[in-house]
């Protein structure tokens, strides 16, 4: 919603500015009028200049630009070559700033290279794209009307195109959203159920010391058992482990990386010793000295590359004897999923029955089916042990109770005041009362022998011992009873390998399960069944609703289209310009999970850590995109079909070549606006694609399918005119 919001009123701002400011700006600027005065001209220039060590002063660094623009204009004046090519070296001083400050907030080659380095890159990568536009531009015509005479060997790029798009759509993988960075993990392991109270400590103690030993760790705080509360229903056997890693590099509390001073080396300088250092370490940041001038100071290791690294040596360090892996979470992540479903995994089944022992049973049978299936991480599957606490069961013998005199009440208050103690009194300490209890020393309870020795004063006078009338002994019993619409409940709990896909990983495994039980190889008790739940639930229900939404936004687009052109036909035909760019958010999509895709190297860095270029699932982040999309591939074909539209009214063509004439003449005018729209589009999105750090988990996706689309959508500068010019001339014809 809040992503709606903001395009809205982003494109709300951009129609005033388009249709109010413009022109009123362009009608000021541009009119034709007597020429200012030398004196005024040079006085302009003049403060231009001064304007522009004023910002320099200030720290300004773009102040350089605008002086040397005055310098420029005032040398224009008294020397004819600046006057001749002024314009020329304005346009290469402006590109070249852009150029500076898109490589100094970019930084596409990461923090650790350097500047000249990102500059080359930025400068080779968008002059690349905008020379094989201006060649685009330039042969335009000529391909254009080798398209106009042949309409149907052209026609079938575009049938390709959808052809390929339509096989990608059906080769993806599906999840509901792919994860968000949130700078911490939740690592949620178990014990068995009968781990005591002592040893579940020590184990939460070296979890943490574990976690916090990898130099990446920032704080880690482990959790054992759960509050007094009906919504924190976690046994002392399960673990939380809350983990908070380092930025990558430095940052302030605004979360701006922070430049640190270098000597000739790009060493480190501290502020108490005369030492330097490396980055890629851990140390006190207090010790490093501030320098705008210097460099950024780089927290992680180098075989470190991203928090899935970080997350595989914490995995590394916490393998403990008694101790199961967990999947990988987050924690708001993972309060959002047992929110959900009650689990603390992503992915899981959920088994129901009337019975506890039934359900661990069946349990542990589908926890061997399920690390069988490919794609599941066998190390976290791992199914409830529901039975197994040690309960102490004290069961009164009540003829031998009958034989002392003894009555079932004054045994289990002896039990009671013995074990778990009786308040006696109250003690006042200012506004605070606390309870005075009376119970046994330690040492007289620890173990079932002791129990059995509390003394029992029998109604005659006598004293007995508890063991006399009570068998102590220990039964094993559940930890934690889970209930859900009137049933007990189990979980097997799983995650998938990070290639994978939530929806894919899913179906997989029920085909799995259903084979082994048609087989015989897992038997259902009566009673009890099983069934898969997750987040992948919610991208069952999103495509539920994008089945609405999608075909919606079509139809609204249609006709918007329709009411511009007031035909069908021409409406059609720039409606196609949609078909092919979604097919092209397809097969870069594709081409994104293709190992082979821009694998090399540039600068020491691979294009594929550059682009951030991995394996991308069908997400509602990627649908987003293409409805941004819908919008964004329309507009070369409105602009080129109202044109057409335009021309034919003005010159009204009655013969074949004529109509092909008034198509080229339609098309040479109105490819430059058209390329520079697809232009900004696809610069636009270089930085969204190349971004690292929070937010970059949704925003690469949703920008993927627009570059694919409008990389592709280049061919509908032929598309439109070539069916316009054919629906003509059968009409001609006709």
């Amino acid at each position: 919603r809040p992503l709606a919001f903001t395009k809205t009123f982003a494109l709300i701002a951009a129609l005033i500015v388009g249709l109010f400011i413009i022109p009123a700006f362009a009608s000021i600027i541009f009119r034709k009028g007597k020429k200012l005065p030398l004196t005024w001209k040079i006085s302009f220039d003049v403060f231009w200049i001064v304007l522009g060590m004023v910002f320099v002063y200030y720290g300004v660094v773009l102040g350089i630009l605008v002086s040397l623009f005055g310098l420029i204009n005032i040398l224009a004046g008294s020397y004819p070559w600046f006057n001749k090519n002024s314009d020329i070296i304005k346009n290469l001083l402006g590109g070249l700033a852009i150029l500076w400050l898109l490589t100094e907030y970019w930084r596409p080659l990461d923090l650790d290279r350097s500047v000249t380095s990102n500059f080359i890159f930025v400068a080779v990568s968008t002059l690349s794209l905008l020379v094989i536009f201006y060649i685009f531009q330039k042969y335009y015509v000529r391909l254009l009307n080798l398209a106009l005479k042949n309409k149907l060997l052209f026609l079938i790029l575009p049938a390709l195109i959808l052809t390929g798009g339509f096989y990608s759509f059906k080769s993806m993988g599906k999840e509901f959203m792919p994860s968000l960075d949130e700078g911490a993990f939740l690592l949620m392991p178990t014990t068995m159920p009968h781990a005591g109270v002592q040893e579940n400590k020590k184990t939460l103690k070296l979890l943490d010391i574990a976690v916090a030993n990898i130099p990446e760790i920032d704080i880690v705080v482990g959790k054992a058992g759960r509050v007094e509360s009906a919504l924190d229903p976690a046994p002392l056997s399960m673990f939380e482990n809350i983990i908070q890693y380092l930025p990558e590099y430095v940052e302030d509390e605004n979360g701006d990386k922070i430049r640190f001073k270098v000597n000739e080396n790009g060493d480190f300088i501290l502020k108490d010793e005369d030492k330097t250092i490396t980055d890629n370490q851990k140390i006190d940041i207090n010790r490093l000295i501030p320098d705008e001038d210097g460099d950024f100071f780089r927290q992680w290791r180098e075989d470190i590359k991203s928090p899935d690294d970080i997350w595989s040596k914490i995995v590394e360090a916490t393998k403990l004897p008694g101790v199961t892996s967990a999947p990988k979470l987050q924690p708001i992540e993972t309060r959002l999923i047992m929110l959900q479903t009650g689990m603390r995994s992503p992915m899981g089944v959920k088994i129901k029955g009337l019975d506890l022992n039934d359900i661990e049973e069946l349990g542990m049978e589908l926890e061997k089916a399920l690390k069988e299936v490919p794609g599941i991480k066998s190390e976290t599957v791992f199914a409830d042990r529901i039975i197994g606490k040690p309960y102490l069961l004290l069961e009164i013998d009540r003829q031998k109770a009958a034989l002392y005199g003894l009555k079932i009440n004054d045994i289990q208050e002896t039990i009671m005041i013995s074990l778990g103690g009786k308040a006696v009194s109250t003690t006042v300490e200012g506004r605070e009362r606390y309870s005075i209890r009376v119970r046994y020393p330690r040492e007289l309870r620890t173990s079932p022998e002791d129990l059995k020795k509390v003394i029992i004063k029998t109604p005659a006078g006598e004293q007995i011992l508890l063991g006399d009338v009570v068998d102590v002994k220990y039964e094993r019993g559940p930890q934690v009873i889970k209930g859900e619409n009137t049933f007990l409940i189990g979980y097997v709990l799983f995650d998938k390998e990070k290639e994978e896909a939530e929806v894919n990983i899913v179906q997989k495994a029920q085909k799995h399960l259903k084979d082994k039980i048609k087989r015989g190889e897992i038997i259902i008790p009566n009673g009890v069944s099983y069934s898969f739940t997750g987040t992948y639930e919610n991208q069952i229900r999103s495509e539920k609703r994008l089945m609405i939404v999608l075909p919606l936004s079509l139809i609204i687009i249609f006709l918007i289209l329709y009411f511009q052109f007031r035909a069908v036909s021409t409406t059609l035909m720039v409606f196609t310009g949609i078909f092919v760019a979604f097919s092209g958010g397809f097969i870069m999509l594709w081409l994104y999970g293709q190992g082979w895709f821009l694998d090399f190297d540039v600068f020491g860095k691979n294009m594929r850590d550059i682009f951030n270029i991995h394996t991308v699932n069908l997400s509602v982040a990627i649908w987003v995109g293409f409805i941004a999309l819908f919008g964004i591939a329309t507009d070369d074909g409105v602009v080129m079909a109202t044109y057409l539209t335009q021309i034919f009214d003005k010159n009204n063509p009655k013969t074949k070549q004529e109509i092909r004439n008034a198509v080229i003449e339609a098309g040479k005018k109105r490819i430059r606006p058209c390329l520079m729209t697809t232009a900004t589009t696809i610069l636009a999105l270089l930085p969204v694609l190349t971004s690292k750090g929070r937010g970059s988990d949704i925003m690469i996706p949703m920008a993927i399918p627009a570059f694919g689309g409008m990389l592709v959508a280049l061919i509908t500068l032929f598309v439109v005119p070539v069916l316009y010019s054919w629906v003509k001339e059968m009409r001609v014809k006709s």
